[in-house]
């Protein structure tokens, strides 16, 4: 048996291409990272929220009121829940469904771009279809990673049609969850179809691009999304006279 030295291996496995899913992903073996860091983020946020008697959520929750002048709470609403150990339990299982296969096929950064993006469509929605009253739907504070979770159950649609599998269950679960408002109060159902937006269209994006094109696309296409929510933010804050 011969003997290879360290730096050898090494530099023969970086000799051989990366190998890549239809939608450019990495493919990788090992556990979904990504996933799985944004569950711990909001497990830990929610413990921290529990333990401090509310003060976590105030600091890090969003209202169109306060996100003017702190727009990361944008981001931040989407790490936190209610107190009812329902709510994060749906969502972390909702992401968990669908969240380590959109990582495999779209690899990490653009997974992570996907649900970032998503999470802040979900604030923007609300800010834009919420009532701008101060004693209104504007100083309500908003959290849940829903947003985010529709905007991935957005996104694999147009995934699992490339693929030439059937969407119909997603369409059915999206529809019945959008529904779900309108009988039970205190959901924020603007911020549902904020995120289902967003993840439509990085989806769709993400899914057209012609391999040549996947990297050009995947760190482009995010950048377009975001420049287009900042500015349909100020719009929003123009037209109500706040900027």
């Amino acid at each position: 048996m011969g003997i290879q030295c360290v730096d050898c291996v090494a530099q023969a496995a970086k000799a051989v291409p990366t190998q890549r899913t239809a939608f450019g992903g990495a493919v990788r073996g090992g556990r979904p990272v990504v996933t799985l860091t944004i569950i711990g983020i909001c497990v830990v946020s929610w413990v921290l929220q529990l333990v401090t008697g509310g003060d976590w959520t105030q600091r890090w929750a969003f209202a169109p009121v306060v996100g003017i002048e702190e727009p990361w709470r944008f981001l931040t609403a989407a790490f936190l829940h209610s107190s009812s150990v329902l709510h994060i339990l749906f969502n972390m299982y909702a992401l968990w469904l669908v969240g380590p296969f959109l990582e495999q096929v779209f690899g990490r950064g653009r997974f992570a771009a996907l649900y970032v993006l998503s999470a802040i469509g979900g604030s923007v929605g609300y800010l834009v279809l919420a009532t701008p009253t101060i004693d209104g739907g504007w100083a309500t504070p908003v959290v849940g990673a829903s947003g985010a979770v529709f905007g991935l159950f957005g996104a694999i649609i147009p995934v699992l049609r490339r693929m030439g599998r059937n969407a119909t269950q997603i369409v059915v679960l999206i529809a019945i969850n959008m529904a779900i408002p309108f009988f039970v109060p205190g959901i924020a159902w603007q911020a549902h179809l904020g995120g289902l937006v967003v993840g439509l269209a990085l989806g769709a994006g993400f899914a057209a691009a012609p391999r040549e094109r996947q990297a050009l696309v995947g760190w482009l296409l995010p950048a377009v999304v975001g420049v287009v929510l900042v500015a349909v933010t100020v719009w929003r804050y123009t037209a109500v006279g706040w900027i």
